[in-house]
């Protein structure tokens, strides 16, 4: 059973009419009415729909203004929307298809055909659910690194282009900080390659708990991880790696590693400076200063250079 429809129409009779028919074949559990297509619209905005039933003619806002608003939404794409029509005009629903209608039926209705068009949009929808998750995890696939479940190195990119075009938009910071595994080769040789995984994949679990929802993670390469967090100043940046840093030293990892004791080292960069205006010079100013940190002892944190 499908969650929610909405029948927007000014006729009351018609709308009693559509929930009847539907609720006699049990397709809802829950119907929801509008008298026109802004109070429809409204309704849509604050509790979306599995579906719409829609009239064409209607005072103060007609079906197809209505199907322009949620034209306009992209989180109501995907909706469908029957409309009703007493006009037998061809150019009307031409027109209400071009603008998104998903079918239309003609007053008065066959409750019968109203119930079998129904059924064939739910289930185009459901099709369409089932093919968007499966992107969404064919995506997630393929920009995920399945040892660490970071982002990968190709997807990294992507999400810096789109990161340094939106704080250079808005004029807001950008961070960036590298960090690596000091002396990695030494728990592979000293552990095995398979205990090496799971120091890699703590470390990485430890980044992933000092970024927001909306900062980024990925594993660049190796033992090397970049974490990119907008709307953080270099002093913000600073503050995120050294959180890291001391979680990865106070890790305890399990047999036969209990011994082992792990430090990172980090580089931290910055937009907007004098040092960065591109992504490349973002990334080589936050490298420069890893390998400060790797040259200063390790298990520390080193920033961009100050101009000048």
């Amino acid at each position: 059973m499908s969650n929610c429809v909405l029948v927007i129409d000014d006729s009351p009779a018609i709308r009693e009419q559509v929930v009847r028919t539907l609720s006699e074949v049990g397709l809802f559990d829950r119907y929801k009415e509008a008298k026109d297509g802004l109070e429809g619209f409204k309704i849509l905005i604050d509790s979306k729909a599995d579906l719409v039933i829609c009239d064409v003619d209607m005072p103060r806002m007609d079906g197809f203004k209505f199907l322009q608003l949620v034209e306009s939404r992209p989180e109501l794409q995907g909706v469908p929307i029957i409309m009703l029509t007493g006009m037998m005009d061809f150019n009307s629903k031409i027109r209400g298809l071009e603008q998104g209608a998903s079918d239309y039926l003609t007053k008065p209705f066959d409750a019968g055909e109203l119930v079998a068009r129904v059924k064939v949009q739910l289930k185009i929808k459901s099709l369409q659910d089932e093919l968007k998750k499966a992107n969404e995890l064919l995506k997630r696939l393929t920009n995920i690194d399945h040892l660490t479940n970071l982002f990968n190195r190709r997807y990294l990119a992507e999400i810096l282009d789109g990161e340094f075009f939106r704080a250079r938009r808005n004029n807001e910071y950008l961070s960036l900080v590298i960090v690596d595994i000091d002396y990695f080769k030494k728990v592979n040789d000293t552990y095995g390659h398979q205990n090496g995984d799971i120091v890699l994949a703590a470390v990485a679990s430890l980044a992933q708990r000092q970024l927001r929802a909306y900062d980024s993670a990925a594993r660049y390469g190796g033992e090397e991880f970049v974490l990119v967090i907008p709307g953080t100043s270099l002093a913000g940046g600073v503050m995120v790696a050294d959180r890291l840093r001391q979680a990865v030293l106070e890790f305890a990892f399990p047999p036969p590693m209990e011994d082992l004791t792990v430090t990172v080292s980090a580089g931290v960069a910055t937009y907007p400076s004098p040092q960065v205006d591109s992504v490349d010079s973002l990334f080589r100013q936050a490298d420069e200063a890893l390998y400060r940190a790797k040259q200063g002892g390790r298990n520390r944190v080193e920033t961009m250079t100050p101009p000048g």
